[in-house]
């Protein structure tokens, strides 16, 4: 089979196309045919070593997300079945190997979730990091719910920073899906465009100067929850238009900018500061947030693509290092790799 490798940190350059031997599933674990595999931000900081640390020289597959049909099962898999269509996430998470940047993966059952009738696949490679992530962000308040349906966010608003990236986008639609009336930040015409497309309220750009005002002019006691993607950046706006005992879930510092808490003024709002990170969050939550997911997919409030406000680019196997730069340069939208032809129905 082909698959892309790396075996030292660098940038896309890194990156090769060889020829590996299919692998089989041990115990517990599911063979992917690869259809489609879903790049994001986590994958290039990876690959890139911007992560932290010095990575062992070992061969790795790059991608966390994909899409595909179950093509063989391991020892003690169950509610798996071969020939089933699915999405997977964090499929390399602690297996070097298992990234979805290649024909065939091997993955731990756990992370392999039913892909809904009707739903393609490059659906499902564009919902594994970006909605689980989403979903946690969205679940984490005080007096909250923990789980999304229809009608558990009644009551509340939400606003999301940066509603045309990848995560914003679900949240976006997740939390449009559960009741709450939704505002989002945005820096251009054209990314506001995207996110009216994916369902927000409200969009505001927050490079404004009166920014604030138009947020508390929607939601005049305040936001219940912001879905921060550049805490840093934005850490002044949010604590001016949070109400009290409200909810900073921060999965995200792009830009880079220093953050620092102000004592005294979150003290008088009784903030709640949560960090999202899927590689800690928990095998539970994790589940959790995938079956929310399949609902709202089964009940359409999850579509991507441009018309609804998440372009798709797509690549090649054998273009895995510009696809991996095409994320790293912040192209708008979502990055795919066809891995493979989708098959006949």
């Amino acid at each position: 089979m082909k698959a892309i490798i790396y075996d030292q940190p660098g940038d896309a350059s890194v990156l090769r196309l060889v020829d590996r031997e299919i692998p089989e599933p041990g115990a517990g674990d599911v063979r992917i045919k690869v259809i489609v595999s879903g790049v994001n931000p986590t994958d290039w900081k990876s690959r890139s070593g911007a992560l932290g640390g010095e990575p062992d020289p070992i061969e790795r597959v790059p991608n966390q997300d994909g899409a595909g049909i179950v093509d063989a099962v391991g020892p003690g898999v169950d509610g798996v079945a071969v020939g089933d269509r699915v999405w997977v996430v964090l499929a390399a998470h602690e297996r070097p190997t298992s990234g979805t940047a290649q024909e065939y993966t091997v993955v731990p059952a756990e992370r392999v979730f039913p892909l809904p009738a009707g739903a393609d696949f490059d659906l499902g490679a564009s919902i594994g990091v970006p909605a689980v992530t989403a979903h946690r962000a969205l679940t984490v308040a005080e007096g909250g719910p923990a789980r999304l349906r229809p009608g558990t966010l009644d009551g509340r608003v939400v606003l999301v920073a940066g509603g045309a990236g990848a995560v914003g986008h679900a949240a976006i639609q997740l939390a449009r899906w559960a009741g709450a009336t939704v505002i989002t930040t945005v820096s251009s015409p054209t990314k506001a465009a995207y996110a009216t497309a994916a369902g927000a309220h409200h969009v505001v750009n927050y490079t404004d100067a009166d920014a604030v005002s138009q947020i508390r002019g929607i939601a005049p006691d305040g936001v219940d929850l912001v879905v921060e993607v550049a805490i840093g950046r934005n850490a002044e706006l949010d604590l001016q238009v949070l109400r009290p005992r409200g909810t900073i879930s921060i999965y995200a510092n792009d830009g880079g900018a220093p953050f620092t808490v102000d004592v005294r003024r979150n003290m008088g709002l009784n903030t709640r500061y949560q960090f999202v990170l899927l590689y800690t969050v928990g095998r539970e939550n994790i589940t959790a947030a995938a079956e929310d997911i399949n609902a709202a997919i089964a009940d359409g409030a999850l579509p991507v693509g441009e018309a609804a406000g998440l372009p798709l680019h797509h690549f090649t196997l054998e273009q895995a290092a510009e696809a991996h730069r095409a994320v790293e340069s912040g192209v708008a939208g979502k990055v795919l790799i066809r891995v493979a032809a989708e098959p006949a129905s």
